[in-house]
């Protein structure tokens, strides 16, 4: 061993054993070039030194300090050294041949998870200060530098154990500290520092306390190169984090910890401005405004949100790049908006908790349609699109109440609006966890046993009434408001709240939330989508409502759904003038044709009888079915995005489907319903973070539709086909609103007997009679007259309206 090098190791043991209790880290994080393989051999020296003179003390906290700087480590063997260096080897060429590109580097790691564990991170200590030893200075550099950005990109390697990323991560900078030092690479050096910082502060293994420490220290001396003069961008993101390891300080005074992280974060905000840095701006406001927010100081943190607000929605205006772009800056600031909603909470700013939580939601599709509105082809700032609390209250008639949901990370809340109040109701911390179990095993159910979801169906959503509380939140709505729109927030979308009971099961008639509110229930994605739907059905021309016409409707084009041809047909006959694309003709080439699309694009009522599916993989893939669309097995040279498997025995040709993607396309110029009479329809896009509304309901929404019927699961052509012919049938009876139709048909359906159902087909004009035949023989065979036959939630509760009740 270098006789220089071991009288470092001497004097910084030196240093340790004589410094006052609690500095230790501090010396550990600005000696970390020291803190090698040879150090802890040399420590574990020094340890047995001090045992054999009876200083018990010294000794024990040098064996910590060496087991602390060792990780535990199996036993290597030759043949692990053999395959680890090869692989070790092969990483640093990828490395450096890529220069440092995690998709390139990636994949290797991928194929290799296996070998990122304590073995890699010993064997490339011991491989790196063999070899650094004898090398040449420039061959030196770059070694380090292949090893800076290994170790930056497994750090942030998503698959595999995370503790054991973390650790070669910090392996890999200590080696490359003993490259680039101080004197000969101050910049260099002061990155290291920086990124070992970052390390610590997200490390696994070890005590959280001392990594904190150590994480402040590193950061601390990172700041004595990277000065505000020298090098301001970097100034300030160090700052930006050892604010961070400040605020999640354990050890020293709490309050002295929180003065020096608002100072840092202040500090930082000084070159990270709105305009030469607003990314970073927008960040480091919203951690000081989580800090103040953590300390109850909640005007300071409605400041910052505030001020971070202002940036990201200017950020936002300028995106040019699509709207996937949109989605995933809505997703990384979602937490900023909720954290904002909390504040103003806190601070009794309630209508503008309301206000807020509107501009994080929908923003996409509020864009899309505020820029079809005003026929411009430029994208409009988001703050351009906020609706006011005094604007949401004027959608609502002295009878309509809104119950609007919103999932915070502790509890959920149910916002009570009215034309004149708002209430808002609060959860328990452990209702949410209660929630979120019913919702994994509710979903777990229906993907992987759909008949026994059915079974329980009825049972899990008694239990779901408890969860929520719905008696206590329904109470809190006036007497006089007899209609109800409900707003739900993220997963929440997937729930039949209008068929949630507020009774016991067990009793005769159990009453349903939809019971309680005679004027009718409605969804809506979001309160200013709400207001678009008023404006498009007041646009509408009603002045021939009582004559339906203009109908365009798809009908079974996969030729498998017996019943769903007599919907279809026995619908269509109070329809002048009407179009059907039945069987084989409902192909996608011919949506596309003149004049089918021109008749699409202005059908007042467009109806869609066919087989749906909704794929949680990749939302803007699901669609509608249409002819020729199944096919037996994926072709060999196929390309793999324009096929779907939806199950075991199925593969879809996305090319001849109505996806979302192409719904997204359609412009419908006076639809005042589009009826999803399918599958799954109304499930939507549960597993991004940005609040955005992304289903099939939401493709009609932005082409124009006023009013949308869709589903919440799969359902069976048969009581769907009795379902939407009473639907049609109830229109004119409850003036055409469709929230009070399908409710009407719901309560019929679920009531009726056998014998009633048969009496009501035997009197139907408009439907052909081999086919009541057919149905009243299916009713007889299957069920006796007194029997209910519909009577369960699964039969008709999975159909909504998402419609601007008025």
């Amino acid at each position: 061993m270098d006789e220089q090098r071991l009288q470092a190791y001497y004097q910084l043991i030196e240093s340790l054993i004589s410094c006052p209790s609690g500095e230790e880290p501090e010396i550990l994080a600005a000696n970390t070039e020291l803190l090698d393989a040879g150090f802890v051999q040399v420590v574990k020296l020094a340890a047995e030194h001090f045992a054999e003179q009876g200083n018990d003390n010294t000794a024990n906290w040098l064996r910590n300090l060496a087991a602390h700087l060792t990780p535990e480590t199996p036993t290597i063997t030759e043949a692990d050294i053999e395959i680890y260096l090869r692989f070790i080897l092969e990483v640093l060429r990828t490395t450096a041949e890529s220069n440092g590109d995690p998709q390139v580097i990636y994949p290797l790691l991928a194929a290799n998870t296996d070998k990122l564990n304590p073995i890699f991170a010993e064997l490339l200590r011991r491989w790196a200060t063999n070899t650094l030893v004898d090398a040449e200075p420039n061959t030196a550099t770059s070694i380090g530098a292949y090893i800076g950005n290994f170790s930056s990109s497994i750090r942030q390697f998503p698959l595999g154990s995370k503790a054991n990323h973390i650790e070669i991560a910090i392996t890999g900078y200590e080696i490359i500290q003993t490259v680039y030092t101080r004197t000969a690479f101050p910049q260099q050096w002061a990155t290291t520092q920086n990124n070992l910082a970052t390390a610590y502060s997200e490390r696994i293994l070890g005590e959280k306390a001392e990594n904190i420490e150590l994480a402040i220290a590193s950061y601390t001396a990172a700041l004595e190169v990277r000065t505000r003069t020298a090098f301001p961008q970097d100034w300030a993101g160090t700052q930006n984090n050892l604010a961070v390891a400040y605020r999640n300080r354990i050890l020293g005074e709490k309050a002295e910890n929180i003065e020096l992280a608002i100072a840092s974060y202040t500090a930082a905000l000084e070159v990270r401005t709105r305009t030469a840095f607003p990314q970073e701006n927008a960040q480091t406001l919203l951690n000081l405004g989580i800090l103040y927010q953590n300390q109850k100081q909640f005007d300071s943190a409605y400041n910052r949100f505030n001020q971070a607000i202002e940036t990201v929605e200017t950020l936002r205006s300028e995106i040019k790049s699509g709207e996937e772009a949109k989605r995933k800056q809505a997703e990384e600031w979602n937490q900023l908006y909720r954290r904002m909603i909390e504040v103003c909470l806190a601070l009794n700013k309630n209508t503008e908790a309301i206000e807020y939580i509107e501009r994080s939601k929908t923003r996409n599709l509020v864009e899309l349609l505020t820029k079809a509105d005003s026929k411009t082809t430029e994208t409009l700032p988001l703050v351009n699109n906020s609706i006011k609390f005094p604007e949401i209250q004027n959608l609502l008639d002295n009878q309509t109440a809104i119950i609007q949901w919103y999932i915070f990370t502790d509890c959920f809340r149910a916002f009570i609006i009215t034309r004149d109040k708002l209430t808002i109701w609060q959860s328990e911390e452990k209702d949410l966890g209660k929630l979120l179990d019913w919702l994994k095993n509710y979903l777990f159910l229906y993907l992987a046993d759909k008949p026994k979801w059915r079974s329980e169906l009825t049972a899990q959503l008694s239990q779901l009434t408890q969860i929520l509380h719905l008696n206590q939140i329904i109470s809190l709505v006036p007497p006089h408001c007899q209609k109800l729109i409900l707003i739900p927030h993220r997963y929440l979308h997937l729930l039949p709240f209008h068929a949630i009971p507020l009774s016991a099961n067990n009793t005769t008639t159990p009453e349903y939330l939809f019971d309680k509110f005679l004027g009718g229930v409605s969804y809506a994605p979001s309160c200013q989508l709400l207001r678009f739907t008023q404006r498009k059905a007041q646009n509408l021309d009603n002045s021939q409502l009582n004559q339906l016409s203009h109908l365009l409707a798809i009908q079974n084009p996969s030729n498998d759904l017996i019943f769903t041809d007599i919907e279809v047909e026995t619908i269509a006959t109070d329809f002048q003038p009407h179009q059907i694309l039945k069987h084989h003709q409902a192909t996608k080439t011919a949506l596309a044709t003149q004049p089918v699309n021109q008749n699409l694009n202005n059908s007042q009522w467009l109806h869609f009888s066919c087989h749906g599916y909704f794929n949680f993989d990749s939302p803007l893939k699901s669609g509608l079915k249409l002819a020729d669309a199944v096919v037996s097995q994926t072709p060999a040279n196929s390309n793999s995005s324009r096929h779907l498997r939806v199950d075991d025995e199925t593969n879809l040709d996305l090319d001849k489907c109505l996806t979302l993607e192409d719904i997204f396309q359609i412009k419908l110029n006076n639809c005042r319903l589009v009826c999803l009479s399918a599958c799954e329809t109304g499930l939507i896009d549960i597993k991004n973070n940005s609040d955005e509304y992304i289903g099939l309901a939401s493709g009609f929404i932005s082409a124009g539709a006023a009013n949308i019927i869709s589903t919440l699961w799969a359902v069976s052509d048969f009581h769907t086909a009795l379902l939407m012919i009473k639907f049609y049938e109830n229109l004119p009876k409850y003036q055409y609103n469709m929230p009070l139709v399908l409710n009407h048909t719901q309560q019929w359906l679920r009531q009726a007997t056998q014998s009633q159902i048969i009496a009501w087909l035997q009197n139907l004009a408009n439907m052909q009679v081999t086919q009541k035949q057919l149905i009243i023989k299916f009713l007889e065979e299957q069920y006796k007259p007194k029997h209910q036959p519909f009577k369960k939630p699964e039969f008709w509760a999975a159909f909504c309206a998402i419609s601007p009740v008025f």
